[in-house]
Order: structure tokens, then C-alpha cells, then sequence
């Protein structure tokens, strides 16, 4: 299991370059089953936010729906909120994806901001490795 970070979606979601490219080619393999993905359950409306205005609130449901199709969604509940305050990283965000991971059982964390998840029990890796490691 691999937990997708926000940056990772959006980056499908919205076609941002360079980014887009590992991470679409990542996601077409995790939806013909190569491995079993989550995300958070906090970045759901998060995507539909940052996607509507560039793309349309329908368009951004759309995604949204389709991701789910083979993405499942990783719920925390309280315990998960204390273990991500604890945690020594400086985004709380990032805290609350690794509380996510955790709860779903994930082995990485994917996003292409490494940096933000050097302080994290669960390593986190970008699209190129990730694909590496599926070849």
C-alpha cells in the first residue's frame, strides 16, 4: 500500500509539468492493479478547492469519483490526530498523511516533496522511485 500526498493528486489532477508525467504513468499502474493506493481522508476537499477554480467544481467531482474507483480513502480518528501531533515534523499537514499511511497500513508515503518527511516513521519515496521499485 502507498499513501499519495496531496501534491502527488493535484499534480495528476492538474496536469502539472514535469511532476505529471511519473506521477500519471504511477497512477495507471496502481489502477490496473501494480499496487494497492490510498489518500488521506482530509485531502478530498482539499483537491476539490485548489481543482475548481482551474478546472470546475463538476470537473474536480469527477476526479474525484474516478479516483476512488481504485484508490481507497485512509480514515484516521482520533488516536491518529495525537499520534500526527506528535510527531516531530514542522507541517502538520504532512503529520496528519503520515497518521493516514499509518492507519491504512501503507509502506511509503508517495510526494515529491521529500524534505517534509525526513522526520517520518513511514519513508516516503517520489513517482520515479516508486516506479523503480513496481519494475
Amino acid at each position: 500500500m502507498i499513501l499519495l500526498d496531496t501534491d502527488v493528486v493535484l499534480d495528476i489532477a492538474l496536469d502539472r509539468l514535469p511532476y505529471s508525467g511519473p506521477a500519471t504513468e504511477l497512477l495507471n499502474r496502481i489502477e490496473h492493479g501494480a499496487e494497492a493506493a490510498c489518500i488521506a481522508w482530509h485531502i478530498v476537499s482539499n483537491i476539490h478547492y485548489i481543482m475548481s477554480p482551474v478546472r470546475g467544481g463538476a470537473s474536480a467531482r469527477e476526479f474525484i469519483l474516478g479516483l476512488t474507483e481504485f484508490v481507497s480513502i485512509a480514515i484516521t480518528d482520533t488516536s491518529g490526530i495525537r499520534f500526527a501531533a506528535q510527531l516531530p515534523m514542522r507541517d502538520f499537514e504532512d503529520a496528519m498523511q503520515v497518521a493516514a499511511a499509518r492507519a491504512s497500513g501503507a509502506r511509503f508515503i508517495l510526494t515529491r516533496n521529500l524534505k517534509d518527511y525526513e522526520e517520518s516513521p513511514i519513508p516516503a519515496i517520489n513517482a520515479e522511485r516508486a516506479l523503480a521499485q513496481l519494475n
